[in-house]
This record gives structure tokens, C-alpha cells and sequence, in this order.
């Protein structure tokens, strides 16, 4: 066949193209986007002998529905995904992290998460995607990247610019809750009470249903600030958490914005952000402090966990 693609049954919900993202341009508003749980990311890809940025597809709670069009391909999700696959009718329940093959015809559904946010989908070779600033992440709020800036959508086709056969190829990897989400002090730590620190390192905060791939809204003790709860705008970073006026946190996620005038009590270390961004509304979290010296080595032992797949 000349030409291999997917056709979108069902978009599924904010179902959008992602890479590692964009970088440096901060200082012209343009945020990073990227995956949220990277830790996935860069597994599906490894599974299937991809590069490490290779375009793939993320997904929210529920994933695509997709009928392929072309020459056998070998695919693979990561996460905590329910999925089936239908051959002929012969529907089969997926395996994550297990890689599989599709030949033309076959439909590829995406049922849900579980008990998690963000799933992955990759395939053995090279989706047809449009790339801005040498990422092909989309933003949708932003309107930049693959897709031309938008989610998914049903009837929409996907092609498939190049095509490699590999082994099938399984992880042995399940993916763990950790007890606490640890942070380094924020540059207004000092801005607030004492009373404010112990009840952040004690208490436990909801994830809220204000949640999407900007930020994360909590709610629980309202933290009391001594100085001044709008300062000037400065630069973010992805995991920082704001407290605006409320005293409830906001966490920076993916697409966060370049700047924000509200404090900052702490930043989400990178070796547990991929956690963080998969509790789901209703969750808690407590925080645990760490020294930056901890944080390095923690991420360290992060990145060894990809390489040595």
C-alpha cells in the first residue's frame, strides 16, 4: 500500500500530539508544552526502538478510537490504560507496555484510564505531524504544533510518514503511587507564616477538578501569606506552586504560562512530576521537602530507569 494512516472513529478527550517539547523561548511567551508523564513517554518509544522525541499520541481519561489504513504496523501504550484491540472480530483486550501489531482494517480502542489521567500510543516509525520551533507539541489554548494547534477529531485521518518493522518487544514495568510529592522551597518561601509551612508539609490538599494540562488547582488548609500575596511578574517553571490571594495552591503543569505574579511556596521536583500529573480529581497529596542536592540525585536515578530499558 502507498499509504498507511489511522481514522479517527472517536478523538477521545484532549487526545493531542506530544513530544519532549519546546525549549528557550520562554522570554518571548512561548511555554514548553511537551508530555506530561515523560517517564511513559519515553518508555513507549524505547519499546519500539523509536528516538527518544519521536511524535506520539497522548490522551486524557478516555483515548481515541482508531481504524487503520495501510501496511502492518507495530504499536504500543503506556500508562495505566484500559484498551481493546479488534482483528477480524476477534476483539482482544490489550496489554500495556506489551507491543503490538495492526494490520489493515484492524480498529484500536481506547477505553479509559485507570485510576490515572494521561495514557500513550506510539507506533514503529514516524506519524506526519507539523513541527513549530522544533516540536510538534500542541498547545491548544496556544494554537501551536501539530494538528495545527487542536485536540483530535472524529473523521480526522492520521498518516503515517515512515514505517519500520522491530521485534514485538514488552516492558516489565508497573507503574507505583508514592507516598509523598516532594518539593524544594519556592523563591517566596520566607513570604509566608510559619503556621502556612507546617500546615503545606502536614496536610494533606485535593486535586480539584480545575485541573487540565496549564495547571493543578488544590484545595485544603489556606496557606497565610505575611507579605504580599500579588508581586511582580517573573518566569515560571514547570511543578512551581503559586498561592494567589485564596490561599489554595495552583501547580504549573505542561502549558503552563511564562510568567505569574502570585508567590511561590515550592517547585515539584522533576523525578516526581510524572506522579503528580497522573493523580486524578479526588486525589490527595501531601508535600515532603528535599534539598536541591537530593532533588539532583533523585532525577539522576530517574533518567537511569529509561536508559537502561
Amino acid at each position: 500500500m502507498t499509504k498507511s494512516f489511522f481514522e479517527v472513529i472517536r478523538p477521545g478527550i484532549n487526545t493531542t500530539f506530544q513530544d519532549l517539547g519546546r525549549k528557550n523561548l520562554n522570554h518571548i511567551g512561548i511555554g514548553p508544552s511537551g508530555v506530561m508523564d515523560r517517564r511513559n513517554y519515553l518508555f513507549a518509544n524505547k519499546i519500539l526502538s523509536n528516538d527518544f522525541n519521536s511524535p506520539i499520541i497522548e490522551f486524557a481519561y478516555q483515548g481515541p478510537k482508531l481504524k487503520y489504513n495501510g501496511d502492518k504496523v507495530t504499536c504500543v501504550i503506556t500508562g495505566e490504560v484500559n484498551f481493546v484491540i479488534n482483528q477480524k472480530d476477534n476483539v482482544t483486550k490489550g496489554i500495556c507496555y506489551n507491543s503490538f501489531t495492526l494490520d489493515n482494517g484492524d480498529e484500536l480502542d481506547i477505553i479509559s484510564t485507570v485510576k490515572s489521567v494521561y495514557g500513550y500510543f506510539s507506533i514503529s516509525g514516524l506519524f506526519k505531524v507539523d513541527y513549530q520551533w522544533d516540536s510538534c507539541s500542541t498547545s491548544v489554548k496556544a494554537k501551536i504544533g501539530a494538528n495545527n494547534g487542536e485536540k483530535l477529531k472524529v473523521g480526522q485521518k492520521i498518516e503515517i510518514n515512515q514505517l519500520k518493522n522491530v521485534s514485538n518487544r514488552y516492558l516489565n514495568y508497573s507503574n507505583t503511587k508514592i507516598e509523598n510529592i516532594r518539593v524544594i522551597k519556592g523563591t517566596n518561601f520566607e513570604y509566608f507564616s510559619e503556621n502556612a509551612v507546617k500546615n503545606f508539609f502536614s496536610k494533606e490538599f485535593l486535586v480539584t477538578k480545575l485541573t487540565d494540562r496549564m495547571g493543578m488547582r488544590l484545595e485544603g488548609e489556606k496557606l497565610e501569606n505575611l507579605v504580599d500575596s500579588n508581586i511582580k511578574s517573573e518566569g515560571l517553571v514547570k511543578g512551581v506552586i503559586q498561592v494567589p490571594t485564596d490561599g489554595n495552591l495552583i501547580i504549573m503543569l505542561a502549558d503552563h504560562g511564562t510568567i505569574g505574579g502570585y508567590p511561590k511556596i515550592a517547585t515539584v521536583i522533576s523525578a516526581d512530576f510524572d506522579k503528580l500529573v497522573q493523580m486524578s480529581p479526588g486525589s490527595k497529596i501531601k508535600f515532603k521537602e528535599v534539598s536541591l542536592t537530593d532533588a539532583e540525585t533523585l532525577f539522576k536515578l530517574y533518567e537511569m530507569e529509561t536508559q537502561n530499558l
